[in-house]
């Protein structure tokens, strides 16, 4: 004979908390105020009868689908990974799942992903666009609402949560040209993002402050990968005598590193150097690396924030406002 087991009811887990249906239905649904106290005695009376709320009726019931879609260009990037830890902290902690996509710095795919998105019924989305035209967007997306992360896409408008690109950069290249350096070469990213537009910025501001001739022989445009970090350092090292070396992208800071550590060029005797983004490996190696930190989990955490709030207000309006946050120079021994 087979073994039956009763699926436990909601009913069930009221009385062993104590409380009414009603509000064991509060604390599931997060649709009203209810006391730590009784949250806590609701909580405990799920996990000691081994309830679980049934999502699919969750769904009808609210009209929505407790899921958040998340596009990235790459999953193999740290940055993009500590992104999505903060994402997730915020959606998991208030009944949310994430779906996650990646496009693979690839226009098509992201396209095609998006369009997924919409036929599975999610409540909103958080991406961070590649570098093609979004005009798209605009007919394209659901009845949703949108929060872009890291890069703004072009042509079309939205929430954004971004860094302080410019300014950062500009701090970072200021202090090279106050410690006597000149020639400085610059590797970006995929040319048309946001990011290496304004990162690029920060650079030829500073050049044009301090009254120094920019030599676009020292620019230096990648695909934002490991392979075109190492390529392009040994471009700008090969052809020009140049005293430092600024990398604004974090892949491309580990290729360049690993050429210079091949060729055993010293630093800083030999070459200045600063990197992007802020890894464990950067503080322990020999010499200790200058970077560009950018506070990634923070950023996700934001994006989800702004995005759970649209969600609630339910009649989405035109947003286009920008959130900056702060990334920071940290000098160590590199430069």
């Amino acid at each position: 004979m087979g073994l039956i087991v009763m699926k436990v009811r909601m009913k069930e887990v009221a009385k062993t908390a104590g409380v009414s249906t009603a509000t064991v239905s509060y604390v599931i649904n997060k649709t009203r105020f209810v006391s730590e106290e009784k949250k806590q005695k609701v909580l405990q009376a799920m996990e000691q009868l081994g309830y679980t709320p049934n999502s699919a009726a969750r769904s009808l019931r609210s009209k929505k689908s407790y899921t958040i879609g998340l596009i990235v260009p790459d999953i193999n990037n740290f940055f993009f990974t500590g992104i999505i830890e903060g994402i997730e902290q915020v959606v998991q902690s208030n009944g949310y799942q994430l779906i996650l996509s990646n496009s693979n710095e690839n226009f098509a795919n992201e396209k095609e992903q998006i369009n997924r998105f919409n036929s599975q019924l999610i409540d909103g989305l958080i991406m961070a666009p590649t570098a093609d035209d979004h005009s798209f967007l605009c007919g394209t997306l659901g009845e949703y609402p949108v929060v872009y992360i890291d890069r703004k896409p072009n042509g079309c408008f939205g929430e954004s949560v971004l860094v302080n690109n410019s300014e950062v950069v500009y701090e970072a290249i200021t202090y090279l040209i106050k410690a006597g350096h000149e020639k400085i070469g610059i590797l970006t990213g995929i040319k048309d993002l946001t990011t290496t537009r304004e990162r690029l910025a920060g650079y030829q501001k500073a050049f044009s402050d301090y009254g120094l001739q920019l030599d676009n022989s020292l620019i230096k445009t990648g695909d934002s990968r490991y392979k075109s970090g190492y390529e392009l350092t040994k471009e700008v090292l090969n052809n020009k005598d140049i005293t430092a070396l600024f990398v604004a992208n974090n892949l491309m800071t580990i290729g360049s590193m690993e050429f210079l550590r091949e060729k055993k060029i010293n630093l800083p005797g030999e070459l200045a150097f600063i990197g992007f983004d802020d890894y464990k490996w950067s503080s322990i190696i020999i010499p200790r690396l200058s970077v560009i930190k950018q506070p990634t989990a923070e950023m996700g955490r934001k994006a989800a924030e702004i995005l759970l709030k649209r969600i609630k207000e339910e009649e989405q309006n035109n947003y286009s406002k920008e959130y900056r946050l702060t990334a920071k120079f940290y000098l160590r021994d590199s430069c």
